[in-house]
């Protein structure tokens, strides 16, 4: 894929197969979606199908607007993915009822044809179905084919070409931000309708009743848990340095931030594992914001893990980031696939070690290092 500056797109969404679980969890993958930065959500409107079977189900519609470094062929090719993902199943009918149809209404001023499809969308300014969806989360975003704004093409719209009803009952959640997971209890919204399905089919599994009043809110705040305990997936390494790398100003002596609290998930057991992390680095002429290096560790510690590659990972990340003369890494974990099941060895913990350049290299700098870290 290619790098390139962020800019605005509009995508339009719509399902009348499951519509109530399909298009929240087409909304929830493009928010968890690492170049994809959903800014905002439509309402959801309802509309009956045009064309397509008699029997065919209303329409859910929605639109998000969201930037993106992906090119307009990329960044199709990502919605393909996410309706593969969802069960789309193409066919020569265009009207067919489809569990999810993800198509780019605009990107930036794009205007031009690609393989089969245009940008513009054609429908993006005709469509009541989408015309509407577009003016409501973005009213002021200028059409660059006819100059004007997506609030006045809604108004020249046929409104008698279809109704379209704006759906009162949908309230989406608001996704996870890096500030915490306060809205874990939030009642009547719709935030990852299949993960909660799973979640609710495990607690049948087990014996439990998801109906009765303990539980009838867990499979969302386990899906929204889940979301924030992963949230790594859908973060870059750019997106944490975001530039706060600054010349070193005659900085050549060992640089360490200790006792950096981290919480994971272990891969084989979804159990959680925690516990401190100290990265250290030599400078070679650049030095980053302290904070930079702890998010670089939650970075990769939100995500299923085992603590070895964890460390590694934060090791080459520092490498990356700074091509300094030497990384050091040291983490010391505690393991609760360990301490509440298996052995169940509640004292234990497991200290694991990376070095690179310098820190491998010199026995001096790694006895330095490893001093100052457990000091």
């Amino acid at each position: 894929m290619s790098t390139q500056p962020y800019v605005e797109t509009i995508i339009s969404l719509g399902s009348n197969i499951e519509k109530e679980r399909y298009l929240p969890e087409a909304i929830r993958l493009l928010r968890r979606h690492r170049r994809i930065d959903v800014r905002k959500v439509s309402r959801f409107f309802e509309s009956a199908p045009v064309g397509g079977p008699e029997d065919a189900q209303d329409f859910f519609n929605a639109a998000v607007l969201a930037c993106t470094n992906l090119t307009p062929e990329e960044l199709r090719g990502e919605l393909r993915h996410i309706e593969n993902v969802l069960g789309r199943q193409r066919s020569e009918d265009k009207n067919a009822p489809r569990t999810i149809d993800l198509d780019i209404a605009y990107y930036d001023g794009v205007q031009g044809e690609f393989d089969g499809w245009s940008l513009p969308d054609p429908e993006a300014g005709t469509a009541p179905h989408v015309a509407i969806p577009i003016a409501d989360v973005a009213p002021t975003f200028v059409d660059p084919v006819s100059g004007k704004t997506a609030y006045d093409l809604m108004l020249e719209v046929d409104a008698a070409q279809e109704a379209v009803r704006p759906v009162a009952s949908i309230r989406l959640a608001t996704p996870y931000e890096a500030r915490g997971p306060e809205d874990f209890d939030q009642t009547g919204d719709v935030y990852a309708p299949q993960l909660e399905s799973i979640v609710r089919a495990q607690l049948l599994e087990i014996g439990e009743n998801p109906e009765r009043e303990g539980l009838v809110r867990t499979p969302l705040r386990v899906a929204k848990a889940l979301d924030f305990l992963t949230k790594g997936y859908a973060t870059s390494l750019d997106d944490v340095v975001n530039n706060a790398v600054f010349d070193a100003e005659g900085a050549d002596e060992m640089v360490l931030v200790k006792d950096i609290e981290f919480y994971s998930m272990c891969e084989h057991h979804m159990l959680p594992f925690f516990g401190k992390a100290a990265v250290a680095y030599l400078p070679k002429g650049k030095i980053i914001g302290l904070s930079k290096v702890a998010r670089v560790v939650d970075l990769f510690a939100r995500r299923l893990q085992v603590q070895e590659r964890l460390t590694n990972q934060v090791a080459d990340a520092m490498t990356e980031i700074l091509d300094p003369l030497g990384v050091g890494v040291v983490i010391e974990g505690q393991h609760l696939c360990m301490m509440m099941r298996g052995v169940q060895k509640q004292d234990s913990s497991t200290v694991t070690s990376a070095m690179r350049g310098t820190f491998k290299s010199d026995p001096r700098t790694r006895s330095e290092f490893i001093n100052l870290a457990s000091s």
